[in-house]
């Protein structure tokens, strides 16, 4: 086990609220510790004095016997995709390191207006084009907490990394296929992907203000200590009263067969003795069958993401006044040669017949093979590791490098969003919760998968889980 214990957002408002400590002093612990921990590479920008200035803001309201918000104090880390009003949104590219946004983005926005306070813009891997944040220069690599010589996991492993190293308790992340869940289950934390189901009123959170690679799957998430810290920011997002934990009796959890093969061994020990004590606890652990999902997904995943960037980009360049950034001009001057790669696809006319079948047909039918696995077993979820392997080491040469499971070669980004991205193609709302260690201290993180809109749900089984752990440890 790792010696890193982060105090939980949870604990940090308590804090606050009962005077024990001032919103000053929990930033400039933030800030000291963030520059401790530079080696790291979670954040991309800082901005000390400014933070200070709202801590101090909102320690003298607190003085003053106002009305505080709930989160009114709390540091907190955002992934440089997701747009602040004034401050750049680098997409840790060299086209974006001069573009500053015009606003803030919505679910940014819900956070501040509960006075949380936003320390700096954490790193991602380059355009949150893979899952590994393994960057080049200029953009370094996020290095993981619990062993720097390892990956964060990413997309949104700036932010993962800040909150397991105790630099942040919370923050905001992005998900595509898997770049909130993959690094919270690598760094040891939990992250919540919400629903976004087929768009409209079925999106939980508002993407508007994120740099996208896709209107279908992009979403914003919220990452922390703790699942119960999730419930919070989401009910802070949501407008809504915040998740109680709902009883594992009687409840109904899909253990997808294609989702627990080819493990490393340590992942797949740490997670099926989860499941012996959900079962212990009164939970019903029922064997699914997911057929033809593996095929469908592959005919689903890649040909949407990489279609919907060369429209959903220039949208967002608009938006922020920089029409005269191409998608172009973002291409010529990648750094990541993964990246590089998939942009040379993105940028040519090649794909428009796949997007299409992925779209008008095979989405649909994932959408149905998830539906029908759900209702036919009468599952509240799906449980299962969020990834296969713990995280690996840096693969400075390139971030498709091979890692080995049970000896065999496995491309690592195959392997990464092996278990995350099928439910995200089909918009389910899914959670990774922090469950357990490999015999060498690397975490392992576990998921529930539910129906579109089930987030409150899915949220209030990842509290009882998470108590469950903590009663066993």
């Amino acid at each position: 086990m790792s010696a890193l214990k982060p105090v939980t957002m949870t604990e940090q408002l308590r804090q606050l609220r009962s005077g024990e400590t001032t919103a000053e002093a929990m930033m400039t612990r933030a800030i000291r510790r963030a520059g401790d921990l530079g080696h790291l590479n979670a954040f991309l920008t800082v901005e000390p004095d400014l933070a200070l200035q709202q801590a101090r803001a909102v320690d003298r309201a607190r003085t003053e016997g106002a009305q505080m918000p709930i989160l009114a104090g709390l540091p907190i880390g955002v992934k440089d995709n997701i747009d602040v009003e004034g401050w750049v949104t680098s997409g840790a590219t060299p086209a974006l390191a001069q573009l500053r946004a015009k606003a803030t983005a919505p679910v940014l926005q819900k956070l501040l207006q509960s006075q949380a306070v936003l320390l700096g813009k954490t790193n991602l891997h380059e355009l949150a084009f893979g899952v590994t944040n393994t960057n080049f220069t200029p953009i370094p690599a996020v290095r993981n907490p619990h062993d720097p010589a390892r990956i964060s996991g990413g997309s949104s492993g700036g932010t993962a990394a800040a909150i397991a190293a105790g630099i942040v308790s919370a923050g905001l992340g992005t998900d595509t296929s898997g770049s909130v869940r993959i690094p919270a289950a690598l760094c040891g934390i939990a992250g919540l992907r919400p629903s976004v189901g087929a768009g409209g009123t079925e999106r939980r959170y508002s993407s508007q203000g994120v740099l996208p690679i896709s209107h279908t799957n992009d979403t914003p998430g919220p990452m922390a200590v703790s699942v119960e810290d999730l419930a919070l920011l989401d009910a802070v997002i949501t407008g809504t009263d915040p998740v109680t934990a709902k009883s594992l009796k009687g409840v109904r959890l899909g253990v997808p067969d294609c989702f627990w093969i080819d493990l490393d061994p340590d992942v797949e020990r740490v997670c099926r003795e989860l499941c012996g004590k959900l079962a212990k606890a009164g939970a019903e652990l029922v064997s699914v069958s997911l057929p033809r999902l593996r095929d469908v997904w592959r005919q689903v995943s890649a040909p949407v993401v990489l279609h919907e960037p060369r429209e959903d980009i220039p949208v967002w360049l608009a938006a922020n006044g920089r029409s005269d950034i191409s998608i172009m001009d973002i291409f010529r001057q990648i750094v990541n040669p993964d990246v590089r790669a998939a942009f040379e696809v993105v940028t040519s006319e090649s794909s428009d017949k796949n997007y299409r079948d992925a779209i008008q047909n095979y989405r649909p039918e994932l959408c149905r093979i998830y539906d029908g696995a759900f209702q036919k077993n009468g599952l509240a979820a799906l449980i299962f590791p969020t990834v296969p392997i713990p995280a690996t080491y840096i693969d400075i040469e390139s971030a498709f490098g091979k890692v080995k499971i049970n000896g065999e070669d496995r491309e690592i980004f195959d392997t990464l969003v092996r278990n995350t991205d099928p439910g995200a193609n089909a918009g389910l709302p899914g959670l990774s919760i922090p469950v357990g260690w490999t015999q060498s201290g690397l975490p392992v993180g576990i998921e529930i998968d539910g129906p579109v809109g089930s987030d409150r749900d899915v949220l209030g089984i990842g509290v009882s889980i998470e108590r469950e752990i903590s009663n066993q440890v």
